[in-house]
């Protein structure tokens, strides 16, 4: 799984539903990780909302908490161990309370969390959420419910999304489940099963009603995006001479023509996948954002071949080189594993200098922390000591700061698009939004709406945040 899409931020998320008929039962779901997970969350609400729940902030009410959980981060898995915990305080008080942990971690921690530390009623993995119904019955029963089983076939495809975010702008569109890139460091392949592309006609159709009940944004979400293939085999055999075929880059365009006003962003590439004619669909449309999230992990050739990257240093630097030349404003962002098992200090500093040679945008950076499972666990030591580790993450650290700041230093005086989100988190006076490039932009309310496009002068900025002033109302 690309850490791009983990979300620190929205860590432990309530969410609620205000549009579903209060039949009684209600449902407290909380979740944690990536945009996979909180788009996830908007099928799991939409099954139970089938079933007569309505979802509440309110924990003392509910009837049954469901946690969706992320595994690609030690301490993801602590703050959830503590939650549950502390849920279970609450089923000492209300023995008739369902607990249930879905997601990655639901899969690989089912045997402690259900048996041995009793801390859940249920367990539903990634491909099970259709059985929740059920395996909450079950557990009605006096036993205990567990779906962990991976498909083959499982997209949710047919299964409209309750967006939990009523009126919002912008929304996740699920294109992809599961990988089949076997990184050494990750466990997705083992929680989220084989990898397994999505009908386009059923997510131009999600685009299109996403559209008209007015949001302005889709994200289509992938653990790797540019291996989307419909009706083609991995080795680009056509399955089916009476279905058309669809790769990634003619999905991207089918999205981008549902409207112009329908800003697409997608998450996330891989560097030995992305393609020309993806760069080349980004630059020839105006409502596609000319930002691009290329994870790296390592800038060592050796580093990378023992993380199972497919690829190399030069490889990368050939396709940001591509990045440069088709699309010349490109903003962009990548991940960063630090203290990787075997990691030399030259090996760091490799990482160090690609750093320097690409200068990106933004990144996401974290210490190396073991996966039980993994090809790493089984095949290397973690011998990088913690305190190594975080010495090389802080450099890491320092390094991409400069260059977030120079990357806004060079947009004051510019004029950017940007899309209302809502009010900032500075002040009720101030709103903000992403601009194409995927920076966050503050400026006063004044006569700006939640969902629109304003046009905005940057005047300052800091390292994370642009500021400015609306010249224009779109």
């Amino acid at each position: 799984m690309e850490n791009k899409v983990f979300d620190e931020s929205r860590q432990g998320e309530a969410i609620e539903l205000s549009n579903i008929k209060d039949e009684g039962k209600k449902l407290y779901l909380e979740s944690y990780g990536c945009q996979m997970n909180f788009s996830d969350s908007e099928v799991v609400a939409s099954i139970m909302a089938n079933e007569g729940f309505s979802t509440t902030r309110n924990i003392e009410e509910a009837d049954v908490i469901l946690l969706n959980t992320c595994s690609i981060r030690e301490n993801a898995e602590i703050r959830v161990r503590n939650r549950l915990s502390d849920f279970r305080k609450k089923k000492d008080e209300h023995p008739e309370l369902v607990i249930g942990i879905l997601g990655c971690m639901a899969e690989r921690l089912k045997k402690s969390l259900l048996e041995e530390e009793k801390l859940v009623d249920l367990v539903a993995g990634p491909d099970a959420y259709r059985d929740l119904p059920n395996l909450i019955d079950e557990v009605g029963t006096g036993q205990k419910a567990v779906n962990v089983l991976l498909s083959r076939d499982e997209t949710y495809a047919d299964i409209s999304p309750v967006r939990l975010d009523q009126g919002g702008v912008s929304a996740f569109v699920t294109i992809t489940r599961g990988c089949d890139n076997m990184c050494s460091f990750c466990v997705v392949p083992f929680t989220r099963g084989r990898e397994r592309s999505r009908d386009p006609e059923t997510i131009l159709t999600e685009c299109k009603d996403l559209y008209e009940k007015g949001y302005r944004e889709v994200t289509l979400l992938g653990q790797n995006v540019d291996s989307y293939r419909w009706n083609i085999t991995s080795k680009g055999e056509i399955k089916d001479g009476t279905k058309p075929t669809t790769n990634f880059s003619q999905l991207m365009e089918k999205v981008a023509q549902v409207s112009p006003q329908l800003r697409v962003r997608f998450s996330t590439s891989h560097p030995k996948d992305m393609t020309d004619e993806v760069l080349e669909v980004i630059a020839k449309y105006q409502n596609i954002c000319p930002y691009i999230h290329l994870p790296v992990q390592s800038g060592n050739t050796n580093v990378l071949y023992r993380m199972n990257r497919g690829y190399s240093r030069e490889w990368y630097l050939g396709r940001i080189d591509a990045i440069k030349r088709i699309i010349p404003d490109c903003a962009i962002s990548t991940d960063i594993i630090t203290g990787f098992c075997g990691e030399t200090e030259e090996e760091h500093q490799d990482t160090l200098s690609l750093m320097e040679r690409v200068e990106f945008d933004f990144a996401y950076m974290f210490k190396y922390s073991e996966r039980p499972k993994t090809l790493a666990e089984r095949k290397f030591k973690d011998d990088v000591p913690d305190e190594l580790k975080g010495k090389r993450l802080n450099e890491i650290i320092d390094k991409q700061l400069g260059h977030s700041l120079k990357s806004h230093q060079r947009q004051i005086g510019t004029i950017q698009k940007v899309l209302v989100e809502g009010p900032s988190k500075r002040s009720e006076n101030f709103f903000c939004g992403r601009n194409d490039r995927n920076s966050m932009v503050v400026f006063p309310k004044e006569k700006a709406k939640k969902g629109s496009y304003v046009l905005v002068r940057i005047e300052e900025c800091t390292s994370a945040t642009l500021l400015g002033k609306v010249q224009e109302y779109l």
